[in-house]
């Protein structure tokens, strides 16, 4: 076994296969030809020496008084004859030569052996590049096939970049042999070994590319948004910045657009729009148009996130792009559907009640700083549970009900509520609720002094036994069910 010793010792050392992996492909590939060989392999030991300069192979066998399955059996005087202490019902591992193996056996083992080492291979380079999906690589073109390019990546072979033709940026021609830089989209293992799906059109090129290009954006002081791109025409990125003294547009433009020229020079002409990040969606859809000047930004449909851009007549043609590149490429940036038209096509439409792009800066606020409508007495900061669950009972949760009621003293008259209570809540309202009229201005709530025949406009009635409202139309109250009757005051 002393080749087997060599060969083990060649892949650890000179491959740079792990030991365990080692071991495993030929403890596999011995197993496959004693298979081969005796029909099964449930029985067969494979052992190394410790310092792995040795392999054996054994086969288990059971002690028996009568041999039925030779490959699993031994009789008790042949195993006698190997060691004196063993008795029927034992197992007694006996030593194969593997030379002794039919030849196809032999084969098998090899065959099992090689499709275990490039397994290994595959493995292996599998997890060196599975984290590396969105990364730069370089390589040099190999050869085309039908209109898809093979890369080759400078690794001995075992590792093949495939650049699709649907990937390929349709400006850009290469010749065999030409120098060429990418980005990993995907990780593929074929028959042959493995395969990296690469992109020239990807979104992610012009980011590592101004990655390489801008300190700002490599230190974190920029941060890239967003990029959305039409390979080989334009690309349109939204940039930001925390710091206030740092224009992150101009970082990424440069002096006389030095900075954004070699990055052009790069993507080998395409075009790029740099523009600001604005969390308030009507801003940067107006940001997102540009070259084009956007007058007004109207939100139609904030749900379906539908918008409408006004230009002038002059900016109209810029707006939309050529083929209606820069207005697509716009819609993908922002995530909206932009429709954009004139002033003279608007014209006759009721933008009125829509929101402009000033009035959209309240109703697209980040999470964080949108505050949450209160609408009912136990949302009140302070309230007292048990007073909010009393009101509750008695059909009074709604704000603006208890407005309503607090003046006509029916609240005072519900059971297990005091004065100083039911005043306690009037106050917390008046503290932490704003009231606004349909237009969204904002109104006092009417204080109990305010009330009177001269504030109403219709008159209400209440329950005298639980203070629910109840209409002259009614005989009973569709609250507690107590009866009563109207009847006409003769003043």
């Amino acid at each position: 076994m002393s080749e087997m010793a060599e060969a083990i010792r060649a892949l650890i050392d000179e491959k740079g296969y792990s030991e365990a992996s080692v071991k495993q492909i030929i403890e596999n590939a011995l197993k496959a030809a004693y298979k081969r060989t005796y029909g099964t392999s449930d029985n067969a030991i494979v052992k190394f020496a410790d310092d792995m300069s040795d392999v054996s192979i054994y086969s288990r066998k059971t002690v028996v008084d009568g041999v039925y399955d030779p490959v699993t059996e031994i009789e008790l005087e042949e195993a006698k004859q190997l060691s004196d202490e063993v008795e029927v019902g034992d197992e007694i591992d006996i030593l194969e030569d593997p030379k002794s193996f039919a030849r196809s056996a032999v084969s098998t083992g090899k065959q099992t052996a090689h499709q275990g080492l490039n397994e290994t291979v595959k493995d292996s380079l599998y997890n060196q590049y599975k984290d590396k999906v969105g990364e730069l690589i370089n390589g040099y073109i190999q050869r085309e096939k039908n209109g898809n390019l093979f890369v080759d990546l400078g690794n001995g072979g075992r590792l093949e970049g495939f650049l699709p033709a649907k990937y390929q940026s349709p400006r850009e021609t290469y010749e065999q042999n030409d120098r060429i830089k990418a980005v990993i989209v995907e990780i593929k293992k074929t028959q042959t070994g493995l395969q990296l799906v690469l992109s020239r059109s990807d979104p992610r090129l012009v980011e590592i590319t101004m990655e390489l290009e801008i300190p700002e954006i490599a230190d974190g002081t920029v941060k890239i948004e967003k990029c959305v791109r039409d390979a080989g025409y334009r690309t349109k990125m939204a940039v930001s910045t925390t710091r206030e003294d740092v224009d992150p547009v101009g970082a990424c433009v440069g002096t006389k657009g030095a900075r954004i020229q070699t990055v052009i020079r790069e993507l080998l002409g395409e075009k790029i729009d740099v523009l600001r990040y604005d969390p308030n969606p009507a801003e940067f859809i107006k940001n997102a148009l540009s070259p084009a000047q956007v007058d007004r930004v109207v939100i139609l449909d904030e749900a379906k996130r539908q918008a409408l851009a006004i230009v002038e007549e002059s900016q109209f043609s810029l707006a939309i792009g050529k083929q209606g590149q820069n207005v697509r490429l716009a819609n993908r940036l922002c995530d909206w559907s932009i429709d954009v038209k004139t002033q003279e096509q608007c014209e006759g439409m009721d933008l009125s009640g829509k929101a402009t792009t000033q009035a959209a800066l309240n109703l697209f606020k980040n999470d964080d700083e949108q505050e949450e409508d209160i609408t009912t007495i136990a949302e009140l900061s302070g309230v007292d549970e048990r007073v909010a669950d009393i009101l509750k009972a008695n059909g009074i949760e709604d704000i603006v009900q208890f407005m309503e009621t607090y003046d006509n003293g029916s609240l005072e008259k519900i059971e297990g509520l005091k004065k100083e209570e039911i005043d306690a809540v009037y106050n917390l309202i008046k503290e932490n609720v704003e009231f606004v009229d349909e237009d969204g201005k904002e109104v006092a709530p009417v204080a109990p002094e305010e009330t009177g025949p001269e504030h109403h406009e219709e008159e209400k009635y209440y329950c005298p036994e639980c203070g629910a409202e109840i209409t002259l139309d009614m005989d009973h109250c569709p609250k507690c069910g107590i009866e009563f009757e109207f009847t006409e005051d003769e003043e």
